[in-house]
């Protein structure tokens, strides 16, 4: 796995500040004329200038921790690591403990591929250092020498606090989704090498498929998953989503009555499960069974309180019959659970100016219109472990 973090000059912080008079020499034989022509090369990105300056410094007097520790930060920002390395070293020799230089030799062995050397470096400056990009670049080397070392559960946890401390960082998030995706993708396959014919093994399928929309095969799995354990939990659930996702996109009617059919039988084997319940109810108001979807989400809403989906379908089924003053108690209390739904906020303004409450439908409206702006309803899908979310009236219209 080859890659490595873009921070920026985060050790440059090491350079000294040198207590060395100018005496008056050229600036080629004047040590401060030196080391402030080399800081400001640093500054300017300039390191191949600055790395000259140093070494010039450093042949002045080669007893100067700080010079060496200085030339290996330059070093590691020209890439040359075995010299980072090797100055590391010195400067450490000449004054131990000499402050972020444990980081800097995490990070440049592990440049060189020399992974467990490097890890107790970059574990340390992981969960000790308090310079957050220093802190940053430890975890992304972290994540590249536990994969190496096939450490997928270290990298893993790493991976969980880089995204707590850092969780608007895209190359954060880019790598530990890669970390993620690798650690599900060789779990999957161990299950595959261990059980390839439990349920298992036989729902893990179901779920991919499902995922890249293989409903044909998605079906098959599940089916088997069913004729090995029939009273399984959740499956002919997951076959009417399945059913359900192959009725949205090529539009047969009798996809979306055998979905109709595993939701009864999800419920049949457990009563309480309120997604199933949801997406009958949804069905049923779609195929313009109101009266039946109406009973169905107050069942929904009477075992889960705050479904916040199933209060504004019952929302949306109360408004076209007329009923404005339930619909809107069961929007308001949708949108304080979920304040960014712009369905429920255009829905409370509908049933608010049918209640003559003008107040209330400008707000709910003004806050639908800043909503749809940054999400438009019709990009509003649902993920694979969520109900069909509630869609925008065809009226609605910022």
């Amino acid at each position: 796995m080859r890659w490595r973090p873009t921070g920026g000059p985060v050790f440059l912080g090491l350079c000294c500040v040198l207590a060395i008079a100018a005496a008056g020499q050229n600036s080629s034989t004047d040590p401060g004329a030196l080391a402030s022509a080399g800081q400001q090369a640093m500054l300017h990105g300039d390191y191949a200038t600055a790395e000259a300056d140093f070494q010039r410094l450093e042949q002045m007097d080669p007893g100067i921790a700080e010079v060496h520790a200085t030339l290996a930060a330059i070093c590691f920002k020209r890439r040359e690591y075995d010299k980072a390395v090797r100055e590391i070293h010195t400067a450490l020799r000449l004054k131990p403990g000499l402050p972020r230089l444990d980081s800097l030799l995490g990070l440049s062995l592990d440049e060189e591929d020399k992974y467990a050397e490097a890890l107790p470096y970059l574990e340390k400056g992981f969960r000790q250092n308090s310079d957050p990009e220093v802190r940053r670049m430890c975890g992304l080397e972290l994540l590249r020498a536990y994969t190496n070392l096939d450490r997928d559960a270290d990298a893993v946890e790493t991976s969980l606090a880089l995204n707590r401390l850092y969780p608007d960082d895209p190359e954060v998030l880019y790598h530990t989704g890669r970390i993620y995706g690798n650690f599900a993708y060789e779990t999957m396959e161990k299950l595959h090498d261990t059980a390839p014919g439990s349920v298992w093994m036989l729902q893990a399928q179901g779920e991919a498929n499902e995922s890249g929309k293989n409903w044909d095969a998605a079906i098959a799995a599940f089916n088997h998953v069913l004729a090995l354990d029939p009273g399984r939990p959740g499956i002919h659930y997951q076959l009417g989503r399945v059913y359900l996702g192959r009725f949205r996109e090529a539009g047969n009617p009798q996809d979306r009555d055998a979905a109709m059919k595993e939701f009864n039988a999800e419920l049949a084997n457990d009563p309480r499960n309120g997604n199933a319940a949801y997406e009958l109810a949804y069905l049923q108001a779609e195929s313009g069974n109101a009266a039946a979807a109406a009973e169905q989400y107050g069942a929904v809403i009477r075992m889960y309180p705050d479904f916040e989906e199933a209060l504004v379908g019952l929302a949306g089924i109360d408004l076209a019959s007329q009923k404005a003053d339930q619909a809107v108690p069961l929007l308001e209390r949708a949108v304080r659970l979920r304040p960014d739904d712009e369905v429920a906020w255009w829905r409370l303004a509908q049933a608010d100016r049918a209640a003559g409450n003008r107040e209330g439908q400008q707000k709910a409206l003004a806050t639908f219109n800043k909503l749809h702006q940054v999400i438009p309803g019709t990009l509003r899908n649902p993920s694979a472990d969520a109900v069909t979310p509630q869609r925008l009236d065809k009226s609605a219209t910022p």
